[in-house]
């Protein structure tokens, strides 16, 4: 099974979405390098001095590495002028746009089927003349296939014995159910059995995947992805859902390195700015978590709720979420994570106190608990050893933010000034300085969200969650403020504590 991802050409048709060249030459490295999809469409011809500029640093990666004939171009029944403008990017292979519903050829392009046909053809011989491969996309198709079958068929017909190396069937608008695409998917196979058919599903009824699993069930070689399912309105089927149910529920070969999709799936939210939903499948932070107290008994007993969909096949770990329904069975994993042992009657009441945080709709993380145990038991193995004595943070128009701040370690102060490009990154920066000068080893922060509920007024509480990194264990801090700042400082200081208590116990190791 081909699998050709077009993140970077129809994916970047989602609102608000743009690739500069760097990121579209990452983007295409990791999935032909590291996710090893078949093919990429890296553009469409034709866009902008920018878009040529970024597929010709991609051909000539690609070239360096023997994927040339992997990277496809978007292009247009404009006689040799997309063709010339994919070949003087270095590109080899062009993805042509026709109309596959009778609808379009006659109100958009206001030509008979006829007068469309020559001018494919057209740019078909010019493609074949300066060795170019070409494939098509019948735009429209299940359009196409539903109201106008006949014109369909006279476009296969009269192209099927030309040099196209791909038929690429798109459900351009996404109105396609499973039945449909079974039915109409098995209609083309058996009708033309030695071409080469892909599907290009879109998402608006919430199918994509659905129907993708049809037309692979019905005969096409290939299929369309996106990674994080980006793509025009609702998007395009998702890169992780479509190789769950290839290798899970089809069990249909195919050349993804699953091992590398967590990552890809960071490297183009961060790129895109389009957050994963916390529940997508696959790659969602909550996907691989388990709430309910009685799923962690099961899985403490016999792994009673665990799938196919094991998390180290996706280089994720299962968690175990703390709240009102978690129960003692969650917070026992969350502790033999830490490495931390509690009697029953203190097992009793730390739990205890999860469920009333949870009552209140506080979060509790893994980070959390050191705390909530040292507050439950009076114990002092939990100290705030640093302390934020004072700050001042300064934020004038055409000036840089400034930051001043004084902290307290064991009992010894420490003061450092920076400037920043806003006001918590000052804050940060001399922060920083101050470690630096002591020589104490900090993390990186890898992301920073902020969260308001909905409806929420000027005065709203804000709550900063901030995604630490150290030593290469991720760990999440939060804090709660009618200020941003002011919560993110108390997430970052929160972060403090955590590292400085957690580097004096056996359990360090465990948790960062």
């Amino acid at each position: 099974m081909e699998i050709m991802d077009t993140t970077l050409r129809d994916g970047e048709q989602t609102t608000g979405v743009s690739f500069n060249k760097a990121e579209k030459l990452a983007i295409s490295q990791y999935l032909l390098g590291e996710m090893n999809v078949d093919r990429i469409e890296v553009a469409s011809a034709r866009v902008s001095e920018g878009e040529f500029e970024a597929v010709k640093a991609i051909t000539e990666w690609a070239e360096e590495n023997d994927f040339l004939d992997r990277v496809e171009v978007l292009g247009f029944v404009d006689g040799d002028i997309s063709l010339k403008w994919i070949k003087d990017a270095g590109g080899n292979v062009i993805n042509l746009l026709t109309k596959g519903s009778l609808k379009h050829v006659k109100n958009q392009l206001r030509k008979t089927p006829e007068e469309h046909v020559k001018d494919i053809k057209n740019v078909i011989d010019r493609a074949g003349e300066i060795g170019m491969v070409v494939n098509i996309y019948l735009e429209d198709w299940s359009n196409g296939i539903i109201q106008s079958p006949e014109y369909v068929y006279f476009m296969m017909d009269e192209l099927k014995d030309t040099n196209i190396k791909r038929f690429m069937l798109p459900d351009t608008l996404g109105i396609l159910n499973p039945a449909q695409t079974r039915e109409f998917i098995s209609q083309m196979v058996e009708k033309y059995p030695d071409l080469h058919f892909d599907f290009h599903a879109h998402n608006d009824y919430d199918l994509a995947v659905a129907n993708v699993f049809a037309a692979v069930r019905n005969g096409v070689k290939g299929v369309h992805t996106t990674v994080n399912g980006l793509g025009e309105r609702t998007g395009n089927a998702p890169l992780a859902s479509v190789l769950g149910i290839l290798n899970d529920h089809l069990q249909i070969p195919n050349n993804l390195n699953e091992a590398k999709l967590t990552k890809l799936s960071k490297l183009v939210e961060t790129i895109s700015g389009v957050r994963i939903p916390a529940n997508k499948p696959l790659i969602g932070e909550y996907v691989f978590t388990q709430c309910s107290g009685v799923h962690a008994d099961g899985d403490n007993k016999d792994n009673l709720y665990y799938n196919d969909l094991l998390p180290e096949r996706f280089g994720r770990i299962r968690k175990y979420a703390l709240g009102k329904t978690s129960g003692k069975a969650n917070i026992l994993k969350n502790l033999q994570e830490l490495g931390i042992t509690l009697t029953p009657e203190e097992m009793k009441k730390v739990t205890q106190r999860v469920i009333e945080l949870g009552d209140k709709k506080e979060s509790v993380s893994t980070e959390d608990l050191p705390y909530i145990i040292s507050d439950v038991l009076r114990s002092t193995s939990i100290d705030n050893k640093i302390k934020v004595k004072n700050y001042y943070l300064s934020l004038a128009h055409g000036l840089r933010p400034v930051a001043t701040l004084s902290l307290q370690i064991d009992n010894k102060t420490y003061q450092e000034s920076s400037v920043g490009d806003g006001q918590y990154d000052a804050f940060m920066k001399a922060l920083w300085k101050i470690y630096e000068k002591l020589e104490k080893q900090h993390p990186l922060l890898i992301d920073y969200s902020v969260a308001i509920p909905p409806g929420g007024k000027t005065n709203a509480l804000v709550e900063a969650i901030i995604t630490w990194d150290l030593n290469g264990k991720e760990f999440k801090t939060r804090g709660l403020d009618a200020d941003q700042t002011e919560a993110a400082i108390k997430a970052t200081v929160k972060m403090l504590n955590i590292i400085e208590n957690f580097n004096n116990h056996n359990y360090t190791n465990e948790i960062l």
